[in-house]
């Protein structure tokens, strides 16, 4: 992800080179292949942690997105509390298992695929090696998003599923895509394609232009081509709070297509979904529901995502290049 000054102005001998500039570029005493392994970890392991560190936070928007309910700071609090007294701790962390198997190789796949396509956008447009324009810099991470979504919707359906849903209805994944498949039919595993399709655009492309370009503007300023962890996870919560405020109607339509099934509404299309939900709860109440807790959860695992790709990239690179050097 970075793109930081010392990429345009140095050459591939800079030892403190971005973490996250393209293999091609900058093959750290490996084969290429090596560094997309890389990019496929980092990126792992950076959607794991956020999304199990804001887990609660993530089921209780759910829960509200899903149902007519009125959100409010003070409602959310009693359903994390009565979910606590009725259920246990772990309740809160329901249908995250469902999350890591789709959170994991959607993440994998977005931080690799950006890398590519932004080998391929510099190469294009002549900036191979250098800090992307500012556009290219967005489609490349409305490519990288849109390609991690299209290769793991079905996950995503089944995770909102059993987050929305009690534990007898829904015992684990495989049961969930048994029943759905069964009662629903095949076709039902993408209910909401389009609106996810359409709001990862804006929300991946914003997210990504976003960081990268506070990288540049802070190599720039700064002199250090290396920002410290907490400036990365600053810089991933601003990307995190702009690129989730543009896309939430979407991710609110998504979200009741993909669980119409198991809560008794027909939703067939985007704009009939929109309409239901502005006629029976307002345009503000119903299709921004519990956006105010996407501010607070959306920046924390964004901002967490992003800094830990990008230490657990300079880790790798550390230790590949100490193996290169033994041998």
């Amino acid at each position: 992800m970075g793109n930081g000054v010392k990429e345009g102005r140095v050459g591939l001998k800079q030892d403190n080179v971005e973490p996250i500039v393209a293999a091609r570029l900058l093959p750290e005493g490996g084969p290429e292949k090596k560094n997309v392994l890389n990019s496929l970890m980092s990126g792992a392991l950076a959607g794991a942690v956020a999304k199990t560190a804001v887990a609660p936070l993530d089921r209780t928007k759910i829960m509200f997105q899903v149902s007519s309910k009125r959100f409010s700071a003070k409602e959310a609090y009693r359903f994390i509390y009565r979910s606590y007294l009725h259920d246990g701790i772990w309740s809160l962390w329901r249908g995250n298992s469902a999350t890591m198997v789709r959170v994991i190789p959607y993440a994998a796949i977005q931080f690799c695929t950006h890398e590519e396509y932004k080998q391929l956008l510099g190469s294009y447009y002549g900036f191979q090696g250098k800090a992307l324009p500012p556009f290219p810099r967005f489609i490349a991470g409305s490519l990288a998003g849109m390609t991690a979504a299209m290769l793991t919707y079905p996950l995503d359906l089944v995770r909102a599923r059993m987050a929305v849903t009690p534990k007898e209805m829904y015992s684990n994944i495989i049961h969930v895509f048994i029943r759905i498949s069964q009662e629903e039919g095949l076709k039902t595993l993408y209910r909401g394609f389009t609106p996810t399709i359409i709001g990862v655009i804006p929300y991946a492309g914003l997210s990504f232009f976003t960081y990268e370009s506070l990288k540049k503007l802070h190599a720039d300023h700064s002199g250090r081509s290396q920002p410290y962890p907490v400036e990365r996870l600053l810089f991933g919560a601003c990307a995190g709070l702009i690129g989730q405020s543009a896309s939430y109607p979407l991710d609110v339509v998504r979200r009741r297509m993909q669980t119409a099934g198991v809560t008794g509404h027909t939703y067939s299309s985007i704009l009939l979904t929109m309409q239901e939900i502005i006629r029976e709860e307002g345009l503000v109440r119903g299709l921004y529901k519990g956006l105010s807790m996407n501010w607070v959860k959306g920046p924390i695992a964004v901002g967490i995502s992003f800094m830990t790709f990008d230490l657990t990239q300079i880790l790798l690179r550390k230790l590949q290049h100490r193996m290169d050097v033994q041998r």
